[in-house]
Parts: structure tokens; C-alpha cells; sequence
């Protein structure tokens, strides 16, 4: 989601029709997508070769023309077109991706 919007679990749980959400502990991090707290990232799924983690995207990210992100480790970011993300990148890691409309709050 953009950085300027309040997140809050309750929307998502909504939207996704689950029961409420919580964050996941560092471990599952580190077991599903080899990263470390601080380091997530849209890059880290091509270690979950399982697909076991679904990316959600809320759908003001796909109305813009780049995502910037860490590549797996928090020292360092790259950019890259929204669409080079939906059409080459996630398809080579073998993912696919959940649309979400959540709100803004003033």
C-alpha cells in the first residue's frame, strides 16, 4: 500500500473475507522468505518457491508508475516500473497477487 496510507488489520480482514489478521512472528520471515525484520519485501518471495506467503497489493500501487523496494536486505533499495513488477517479475517467481481497495483515513 502507499506509504502516506494508514493501515489497519481490521480492512484487510475485510477485504480478503478472513477472520482477523495479526502480524507474523520474525521466524516465519526468516523460514518462508529468508529475510530479517526490516528487510521485507516484494523480492523476498522468490525464496517461497512453496507460494505458501500470498502478496496482497492495495490497488493504489498498481495506479502508479513505479514501487520501490528493499532487495532483500534493509541496507539498500531498488525502483522499478509497476509494470515490470506485475508482467515480468512476480510471474518469474512463480506469484501472483490479491487486489485490495483500502481506505484512507483523514
Amino acid at each position: 500500500m502507499p506509504g502516506d496510507k494508514k493501515f489497519k488489520t481490521k480492512d484487510l480482514s475485510k477485504e480478503l473475507g478472513t477472520a482477523r489478521l495479526s502480524f507474523a512472528d520474525e521466524s516465519y520471515m526468516q523460514k518462508y522468505l529468508d529475510i530479517t525484520p526490516g528487510s521485507v519485501s516484494v523480492m523476498g518471495l522468490m525464496n517461497d518457491t512453496e507460494n505458501r506467503v500470498r502478496l496482497v497489493i492495495d490497488e493504489e500501487v498498481l495506479q502508479g508508475k513505479e514501487i520501490g523496494c528493499h532487495p532483500c536486505i534493509n541496507t539498500s533499495s531498488i525502483k522499478f516500473a509497476i509494470s515490470d513488477l506485475t508482467d515480468r517479475i512476480l510471474p518469474a517467481m512463480g506469484h501472483d497477487y490479491t487486489v485490495v481497495a483500502l481506505p484512507r483515513y483523514e
